[in-house]
């Protein structure tokens, strides 16, 4: 108990080094710090919650085997979205064509992973739900290039300075499809939003 309760106060960094030194215990809290945003990102990229468990655990197993690469003067957290972004675009491109038209339908099955919110009642919350199920139904019609900028930017609240770190794109390159995936968003969503 001490171990996890020092291990939540410690910051990245620490305990970067402690796994290094062999305390396999310090990535569990590292897994616990950042397994539900890894999850929702891969969720939102793949549209597939089991999916997005199984390509979690592949992400935190490819970033314990290359920690020895983590560079302690950038966060920590970006090098791991890093890690993420590249296991889920890789297995998009193997899964999916690699564009993918706005116009066209997506599969009836398809089914967001669940956000909580605060339920209110009534016409409000139904007309929420629809709302929030059109935007999540036009992110996954985003080509995959887009919709990652989009879910780390607007989902995981990332700023433009960690993207361009996460996708080793120029910060100009990161504004510039930002805004294309917003206008092709907006296209997507005209006369309904």
């Amino acid at each position: 108990m001490v171990t996890e309760s020092r291990g939540a106060n410690e910051s990245d960094q620490d305990l970067v080094v402690r796994v290094l030194r062999g305390r396999k215990d310090a990535f569990g809290v590292i897994v616990q710090r950042y397994q539900r945003a890894i999850v929702n990102f891969t969720c939102r990229m793949v549209h597939d919650y089991e999916t997005a468990l199984d390509l979690s655990q592949e992400i935190f197993t490819k970033a314990y085997n290359s920690l020895d690469t983590y560079k302690p003067g950038y966060k920590f957290s970006t090098w791991l979205y890093r890690i993420a972004t590249n296991h889920v675009i890789d297995f998009l491109r193997k899964k999916e064509p690699q564009w993918i038209s706005i116009d066209q339908p997506g599969d009836e099955g398809d089914r967001p992973m669940e956000i909580p919110v605060e339920r209110s009642h009534g016409i409000e919350q139904m007309a929420f739900e629809e709302k929030r199920e059109k935007i999540e139904a036009a992110i996954q019609k985003l080509p995959p290039s887009y919709r990652r900028l989009i879910v780390l930017r607007h989902v995981n609240e990332c700023s433009y300075d960690e993207i361009a770190r996460i996708c080793s794109l120029p910060l100009g390159t990161v504004k510039n499809r930002i805004f294309r995936a917003r206008e092709m968003l907006r296209a997507a969503l005209e006369g309904y939003l």
